[in-house]
């Protein structure tokens, strides 16, 4: 597999391995895990911490028992000009609804942007999923450990030119 490949996939990992991602210098959005360039992440656990700024952002940590991965969920899209406003609409209400289901205690499932605030590195959420089966932690543990062993920690071999 190429490593360009999982650069727009939303790879999933736990905790302990977010947490070690490293940035690509002269590349925002891009980080690198093993070799591999990543931009985009999944995770299960438990919502532990919730701070709620109406309209603006919900910033929350999900606990996978590895650790803790800071997650923002930006509000404000309703005074974003880069939109046409009826995408604005239907995106802001998306956004209105994950912030509802946030809550202290609940097993979500969150997929985002890798992103990094003032060092540290967090998930800008692009969606969220409230997981009512209790094995849902334990699936998404077992599918890291087959991805990261048969796939994201596969040596990269480049074709030489």
């Amino acid at each position: 597999m190429d490593a360009l490949q999982l650069v727009n996939t939303h790879v999933k990992l736990l905790a302990f391995d977010f947490l070690t991602l490293k940035p690509i210098p002269y590349e925002s959005t891009i980080f690198s895990r093993k070799g591999r360039r990543l931009s985009r992440a999944e995770t299960v656990g438990m919502v532990v911490s919730r701070d709620f700024k109406p309209n603006r952002f919900i910033k929350f940590d999900i606990d996978d028992g590895t650790g803790c991965i800071p997650c923002i969920l930006w509000l404000n899209h309703e005074s974003s000009h880069r939109r046409c406003p009826s995408n604005v609409r239907l995106i802001a209400q998306m956004a209105a609804d994950f912030a509802s289901q946030i809550q202290l205690g609940v097993i979500g499932r969150v997929r985002g942007k890798i992103s990094r605030y003032r060092g540290n590195l967090q998930i800008t959420v692009s969606d969220v999923v409230i997981e009512r089966d209790p094995n849902s932690q334990i699936l998404h543990w077992l599918d890291c450990l087959r991805l990261a062993r048969n796939c994201y920690d596969k040596v990269v071999v480049l074709p030489s030119t």
